[in-house]
């Protein structure tokens, strides 16, 4: 199995029609300055010579991916000239591909008839829920009804589509993240990732949770939540491409409300494995009457630290709740 590489080219928020109540760019890319095609260039040639130098590129899948704005919101001349630098690399078969994250009502034929000229394979569209009255508190400007237009166009077009959505946005809910996940899964997406909602100051959020007109997800309810709804995608054969925002400069402990944890993925993964092991153990109890004061779970080597659970979360739960000891051995 290749080893896929995205190689994030950020472009600020320009070309943004709409001002997200939990919006900021700035702090989540750690980008401040418009992107040039020749900054494009330098971050993509400081990515490839890292990569070619640890990997036989015959096993490498290699993207360069335009992340961090609305990139087929901004100005054509300056999309074409973005495209036109990533294109180069497609063509020298140093690249595979190229992905985009954009908005659902960003999405054209003719849009969509210049990224492919151009070698896009991938686009992301930023669903962030599927209920109307979330979206409209969450100041997105667009209705679901966008996002399965843009889809089915994205799809006509024979491209990868892929979905992002968020929890604990204003109006949300337990019930409406289910249903937000069951309605991305219906447009049946290659990929999606899932972002717990973080507070960030210089966002119209931040002043809502300043007046207590807003109150963040707890980090076990963000957890549980995405657990769950990863686990819901992985039944159905969706990627899951990330769960949770990374840790930059502007996106830390000190900079953040809400649900942030520096390893909220491992959490949310170490809770999916905690519960595929509780119903082995509790499908063993049924079976047997003796006692049992080690209960040994066999596993793929590169999922032992997710059974144990970050700080062994994992061992002192079963050992708290059912008095035994958890052992994990590799198979």
């Amino acid at each position: 199995m290749k080893k896929t590489f995205h190689i994030p080219v950020f472009v600020p928020h320009k070309g943004c029609p709409h001002d997200c109540v939990f919006c900021n760019q700035k702090k989540i890319t750690g980008q401040t300055e418009e992107m040039t095609p020749k900054k494009a260039k330098e971050i993509i040639d400081s990515h490839l010579e890292t990569i070619e130098k640890r990997n036989k590129r015959e096993e490498c899948h290699i993207e360069i991916a335009f992340f961090g704005g609305s990139f087929t919101a901004i100005e054509r001349e300056s999309m074409i000239s973005l495209l036109e630098v990533a294109h180069k690399y497609v063509k020298e078969k140093r690249a595979d591909g190229i992905r985009c994250s954009t908005r659902p009502d960003c999405i054209s034929p003719e849009i969509l008839s210049i990224c492919k000229k151009y070698g896009m394979t991938s686009v992301e569209l930023g669903v962030q829920s599927a209920d109307e009255e979330v979206l409209c508190l969450s100041n997105r400007g667009h209705s679901f009804e966008d996002v399965k237009n843009a889809s089915k166009l994205i799809k006509e077009y024979e491209m990868e589509l892929g979905l992002q959505m968020m929890t604990g946005l204003p109006g949300d809910s337990f019930e409406i993240s289910k249903m937000t996940a069951e309605k991305i899964a219906s447009l049946l997406p290659d990929c999606v990732r899932i972002y717990p909602t973080l507070v960030m100051e210089g966002t119209h959020l931040f002043e809502m949770y300043e007046k207590g007109e807003y109150s963040p997800q707890k980090l076990d309810d963000a957890v549980n939540l995405a657990s769950e709804l990863a686990s819901f995608f992985k039944d159905r054969n969706i990627t899951v491409l990330r769960i949770g925002l990374q840790t930059t400069d502007g996106v830390n402990r000190e900079t953040v409300k809400g649900p942030y944890h520096e390893a909220f993925a491992e959490l949310v993964y170490s809770k999916m494995m905690r519960d595929e092991i509780e119903k082995a153990y509790l499908l063993w109890k049924r079976d047997n009457n003796s006692n049992l004061r080690v209960f040994e779970y066999k596993t793929l080597p590169q999922k032992v630290s997710q059974a144990i659970g970050h700080r062994g979360e994992n061992k002192k739960y079963f050992k708290e709740k059912y008095g035994v000891d958890l052992k994990i051995v590799t198979n």
